[in-house]
């Protein structure tokens, strides 16, 4: 429950007068979405936003997924972070309407026609779980690499890690943040606020280094011609293809702003909190994502093939070793590290939020066990049984990562097909059966151009689904280049499916109320 509203008699400042009076309104709010306050509203909207952001981390993002964006570099990130902040304008839309941690299944049962409400919402709640879990599985072994690619160049590239060594390296973080997320639950909200910091400062400073900080053997500043103008086409595909395929390093890194809906629960003013999150670090992100791609296109050597075969592992060391030596290098892949590693953390927040809200509803197996709040004083108000429960579930779907390339970088075409899905189906049912439903909230595209807006939200997502699919390399892949995503991705919808039509078909109904009568008084 929420910490109880304090006695009339004792006289409170203004501010703290403020704060319980919007905290009964959003525990009013949700009691009349059937759920009572079981979690601490403690993050405003700037910490809701700092979630998201911290999740996205810009440049650990584009380091991991550099290999994507190379071949149309900053003009490719732009065209498809444009598309991106439409669906976080249509997705804003519903979260300022109804905020709830559950969210996107929670909208489609209610937006959906009566013969599709409980399947529909069952297989976006599974999606959005295997995309938010397929989320942690490919920021932690993107900080696995990078850590270990700090220890390559500190030997000057003599030492390279095995699948093993990466590995254990990513259970080790993964366990991490589990128990920071467990055990550290009241300074989270500060835990977030310092994250923006991290990530701004180490976009700035790349920014910066980059271009004036070039030691004697650096390459030469690139032009604007190259910078913007030109596309370096590595794969068999049609140029516009693969111009296409760079989306995926955008797609990938601003693509968790549905975190701000999974902590609707801890928000205060959520109505309000929730959708600036989503906007404003989708925004952000996009921005600064585009300058530093032109900064990064501005500043490498043109032989992309030996940044992308980098004997440090990472081509964005490469590109630092490059550009400020074995020093500079070692000292800008320390921080990415550490904003990476807090990436992680703030996703275990989300996709534990987003899984208890489905265990809530008794839609995952053992749900009476998942479902617990904890009441213990080190742990209270957290749901603990949930955090391990996401922990667990990484731990095994990261083992693809000591099968090959190919099934490693399904870890991240995981995270972003599951979630795809989870996005557009709300906001489908929302146009197609419930737009007379649909009474908006504080924040509202408007009535000329919501619709417009959802439509083309759907239609892009329903493009990314299909591009994260497609082998990068070109259409006669080998078994060790193919892209495994439709393969892993379709046989977790498909047994998403399967479980709902052997046992969760008589035992999901959709959102479950767990107000009593007093609670919505």
């Amino acid at each position: 429950m929420a910490d109880p509203v304090k006695s009339p008699d004792v006289k409170l400042p203004v501010d703290a007068h403020e704060h319980v009076i919007i905290e009964k309104g959003d525990t009013e709010l949700l009691a009349t979405l059937g759920y009572k306050q079981e979690l601490r509203r403690h993050y405003s909207a700037v910490q809701i936003f700092a979630v998201a952001f911290s999740i996205m981390g810009l440049l650990p993002s584009i380091a991991s997924t550099l290999s994507f964006s190379m071949p149309a570099g900053p003009v490719g990130w732009l065209v498809a972070s444009v598309f991106i902040f439409i669906v976080a304008l249509a997705m804003a839309d519903l979260a300022s309407a109804m905020p709830t941690a559950g969210g996107l299944y929670f909208w489609t049962h209610y937006y959906s026609a009566p013969k599709w409400k409980n399947p529909l919402s069952f297989l976006v709640g599974y999606s959005n779980t295997i995309g938010l879990v397929g989320g942690i599985c490919s920021i932690d072994y993107g900080f696995a690499n990078m850590l270990l690619s700090m220890v390559s160049i500190s030997r000057d590239g003599n030492w390279s890690a095995s699948r093993g060594a990466i590995y254990g390296t990513y259970v080790a973080t993964v366990v991490a943040h589990g128990l920071i997320a467990t055990f550290f639950g009241k300074v989270m909200p500060k835990i977030q606020s310092i994250c923006i910091v991290l990530n701004i400062g180490l976009v700035v400073a790349t920014v910066i280094a980059l271009p004036i900080g070039k030691h004697e053997n650096a390459p030469p500043v690139n032009s604007g011609s190259y910078v913007f103008g030109n596309i370096d086409n590595l794969t068999t595909w049609p140029s516009g293809w693969s111009f296409m395929l760079a989306w995926l390093s955008p797609i990938w890194t601003i693509g968790s702003f549905d975190s701000c809906v999974h902590m609707s629960e801890e928000a205060t003013h959520a109505s309000r909190a929730v959708p600036i999150g989503i906007i404003a670090s989708c925004g952000l992100c996009g921005i600064l994502g585009w300058v530093s791609l032109a900064v990064i296109a501005a500043s490498m050597d043109k032989d992309i093939s030996a940044i992308l075969d980098s004997r440090f592992g990472q081509p964005m060391a490469q590109i630092y070793y490059d550009a400020l030596d074995k020093k500079g290098a070692l000292g800008f892949m320390a921080v990415c590290a550490v904003v990476q590693f807090f990436m992680g953390l703030s996703i275990v927040l989300a996709a534990s939020r987003q899984s208890w809200a489905f265990s809530r509803d008794n839609a995952l197996p053992f749900s009476k066990f998942f479902r617990k709040v904890s009441q213990y004083r080190l742990t209270r108000y957290q749901p603990v049984h949930m955090i391990c429960g996401v922990i667990a579930a990484s731990i095994i779907i990261g083992l693809l990562s000591l099968i090959d390339n190919a099934a490693a970088n399904a870890l991240f075409s995981l995270a972003v097909a599951g979630n795809d899905v989870a996005w557009g189906v709300p906001i489908l049912a929302r146009l197609i059966w419930g737009q007379d439903k649909f009474v908006p909230g504080e924040f509202y595209t408007g009535k000329y151009f919501s619709k417009p807006i959802a439509w083309t939200a759907v239609i892009y997502l329903a493009f990314a689904i299909i591009l994260c699919m497609f082998p990068t390399g070109g259409p006669d892949p080998s078994p060790d280049d193919m892209n495994y995503t439709v393969v892993i991705n379709g046989a977790l919808w498909g047994g998403a499916i399967l479980y709902y039509m052997i046992r969760a078909k008589k035992t999901y109904s959709g959102p479950q109320a767990t107000t009593m009568p007093e609670d919505e008084g």
